[in-house]
């Protein structure tokens, strides 16, 4: 229901959906602004794991979402919700796509789209090229499939602006031992068009392994993300270093997960008061890497 409170990315963490890795990569990702996009199946707990993944946004920014059904539930104080109007007369109606136009105009340092599935994600990928960070969930299985649906009809992204997007986080569901589990499945970076192949370069930095039930961190000193973007906007001498960052991260929802901070109120009161710092330097000194 609309009502309830959103599951958190250390209660996620704690069914195994995504691991204190994947959590930490993208606690990096959307504090430094780029753009994010959780893709699967219907039913795979995309919703989900975005509401999760907000709080890694700072708290101190200003954060729009656009949707046809009020899903999302963002932790920042300033948040800015509108929702499409299908019903009434049609010069009233109101399209995910004038929600999406519309939040350019209102600056915020994020977008949060609910799900694309039309002409939306044209603008979508207009404002993440005019420097807006975005975040949204999608209806596709692979990086080679939310490829090709995004520069294919209604959507028609060309091609040479895929790059823009940052990663995806794909999530599937699964029967095991007739109990349903959903898992990130993998993370794939978006690296850069190529002229040559006339495609666009990925590269899969997290994946999941159903025989261990073990998330792999594959993109250890390879990630072109955290080095390429994240660690320049950090001024990282060494762009090595944000390795550690990475590492540091994952040990400080270790410890919250350890000591079951789980609860939607308590994580992200432990995710405001990391950014009113400025650091970890705000956080309890048991929570501290």
């Amino acid at each position: 229901k609309f009502s309830e409170k959103p599951f958190t990315v250390t209660a996620l963490i704690k069914f195994g959906t995504l691991s204190t890795e994947i959590g930490a990569y993208l606690w990096l990702c959307l504090e430094n602004g780029m753009s994010v996009i959780v893709s699967g199946e219907t039913a795979s707990g995309k919703t989900t794991t975005l509401n999760a993944i907000l709080t890694f946004i700072n708290h101190n920014q200003k954060v729009y979402s656009a949707e046809d059904t009020p899903e999302v539930i963002a932790p920042q104080p300033v948040w800015q919700r509108l929702i499409t109007r299908d019903a009434g007369p049609e010069a009233g109606r109101v399209e995910l796509f004038d929600l999406v136009r519309a939040a350019l105009r209102s600056r915020p340092n994020y977008i949060i789209v609910g799900e694309v599935r039309g002409r939306e994600g044209n603008v979508m990928f207009q404002a993440m090229q005019t420097g807006h960070a975005v975040i949204s969930t999608f209806h596709a299985p692979s990086t080679k499939q939310l490829i090709q649906r995004f520069t294919g009809d209604p959507i028609n992204v060309p091609i040479r602006f895929m790059d823009n997007l940052n990663c995806v986080v794909f999530q599937s569901s699964f029967y095991e031992g007739g109990r349903l589990i959903r898992r990130v499945t993998s993370v794939d970076e978006i690296i850069r068009y190529s002229k040559d192949l006339d495609g666009v370069l990925t590269r899969s930095v997290f994946r999941w392994d159903p025989f261990t039930d073990t998330h792999f961190f594959r993109g250890m000193n390879n990630s072109f993300i955290l080095e390429e973007k994240i660690a320049p906007r950090l001024k990282f001498e060494d762009k090595r270093m944000i390795y550690d960052e990475l590492r540091a991260r994952a040990k400080i929802l270790k410890n919250m997960v350890d000591r079951n901070i789980v609860g939607y109120d308590e994580v992200n009161k432990v995710m405001g008061a990391y950014y009113r710092a400025g650091g970890p330097e705000g956080l309890p000194p048991e929570l501290r890497p």
